[in-house]
């Protein structure tokens, strides 16, 4: 085999850096680190009533798929529904967006960020846990709000307070099937 050519990378399901964020687990698939910081694959599991407040980034394409379950993704242009088979597309340019898992199941979905960047804010922000654990969502203070909005910035993305997008409406568009 010609020495110049990258070989694939094959991850095994109990493999990856697995990650307690907000209450979510979240495992990094494949990192920048690996791609030459061309993009980043997190696979996902989101428990019921959780998921990341409202924030933004102006750099990077954040996309969705949702394997088994549904969220309610909220952003500056309306609210949706994203079911069993939906994907979701978070464009560059920074609009203000969050997702939750408004039911009583837990969520699974497969997010790959373009550039790469996301997974080592995740990295830095999250506690290593094993695939699957979940740690109950932390509950902080001023201080660490503050924290968490400079390690954010760090990786391009800004923070908005939980309230930021609730003025934002359900649409007009339906749920995705």
């Amino acid at each position: 085999m010609d020495k110049l050519k990258p070989v694939p990378i094959i991850v095994g399901p109990q493999e990856g850096k697995s990650l307690s964020v907000v209450g979510d687990t979240y495992r990094v698939l494949v990192s920048g680190n690996e791609t030459g910081g061309a993009f980043a694959t997190i696979d996902m599991l989101v428990p019921p009533n959780s998921g990341p407040g409202p924030h933004s980034h102006a750099d990077f394409q954040e996309t969705f798929y949702v394997i088994d379950g549904e969220i309610e993704v909220k952003s500056e242009a309306g609210v949706y529904t994203a079911k069993k088979g939906s994907y979701v597309v978070i464009p560059k340019g920074g609009i203000v967006h969050c997702f939750k898992n408004k039911t009583d199941t837990l969520v699974h979905l497969l997010c790959v960020v373009v550039p790469a960047g996301l997974e080592e804010f995740f990295i830095e922000i999250g506690r290593p846990v094993e695939v699957g654990v979940f740690l109950p969502p932390p509950t902080p203070g001023i201080d660490d709000i503050k924290k968490l909005e400079k390690i954010a910035e760090k990786y391009g993305q800004k923070i908005y307070p939980p309230n930021y997008l609730d003025k934002a409406s359900p649409s007009d568009t339906p749920a995705l099937p």
